[in-house]
């Protein structure tokens, strides 16, 4: 009997929850659903735990976590509303905008500062239909973590009615090198081979691969290199982006 009695209390407390949470959530706003900044992140990390126990531990106080629910969901109404009239708030609760790819150059510092991979921007590009970097002009990683990309003039898309004709494909540019490390296997697919290459990277007055971030070529053999040391001459060139 006790057992059932403790099931009917979680169950009760499952019913009255979550309904709770809903309604707090959607006041919350769609932004804290479909973006979260990193402060309504959190938030929603903290719901989630609160409601979690109130779940999981009949001897929490149901009526305590009711409260902390309404608590917590009017105190990022407040903050959200905090934000938006005080900019330098806003600011203060968020990340600004990182630059990581410049003129179809990786940013490499600004890549490790904000902990990102190349296999992670790579993947990114490709979600956003890009498969060579050579055609980004600008790339960023937004506070909400999604990548913004603005692709060169010459590689904007173009529709049939800008042009009156069919938009040719732009290809695809395969990663060869990647950090030093270089793909043999890529090479044979695309029909090229290491002595190419190393004619390629001679002809860029590159005479060690591991200077090279990351390099990618197209099919039509057409070879794109990010250095190591691309960052400190870039740097100086990538305007800072502020909200």
């Amino acid at each position: 009997m006790e057992l059932v009695k403790e099931l009917l209390i979680l169950l009760g407390r499952i019913i009255t929850i979550i309904p709770l949470l809903l309604i707090i959530t959607l006041l919350m706003g769609k932004r804290s659903i479909g973006e979260l900044p990193v402060f309504d992140f959190l938030i929603i990390i903290t719901l989630g735990a609160v409601v979690g126990a109130d779940i999981a531990d009949i001897d929490i106080k149901h009526i305590h976590t009711a409260v902390a629910v309404l608590a917590i969901g009017l105190f990022q109404v407040i903050v959200a509303k905090w934000k938006i009239s005080n900019r330098k708030v806003g600011r203060w609760l968020t990340f600004e905008p990182t630059p990581v790819v410049y003129n179809g150059q990786l940013l490499v510092d600004n890549m490790h500062r904000i902990r990102y991979s190349i296999d992670n921007v790579l993947q990114m590009l490709r979600e956003k239909d890009v498969f060579d970097i050579n055609d980004v002009e600008l790339a960023l990683i937004e506070p909400n973590g999604r990548l913004t990309v603005h692709r060169k003039p010459t590689k904007a898309n173009v529709t049939i009615e800008d042009m009156g004709i069919a938009k040719a494909s732009p290809g695809i540019a395969y990663p060869v090198i990647v950090e030093g490390k270089t793909y043999h296997d890529v090479l044979d697919k695309l029909g090229l081979d290491e002595e190419w290459l190393n004619r390629q990277l001679s002809n860029l007055n590159i005479r060690d691969v591991d200077d090279i971030f990351f390099a990618s070529v197209t099919e039509q053999g057409i070879l794109h290199v990010t250095l190591n040391n691309d960052q400190m001459r870039l740097e100086n060139e990538a305007p800072p982006l502020h909200h």
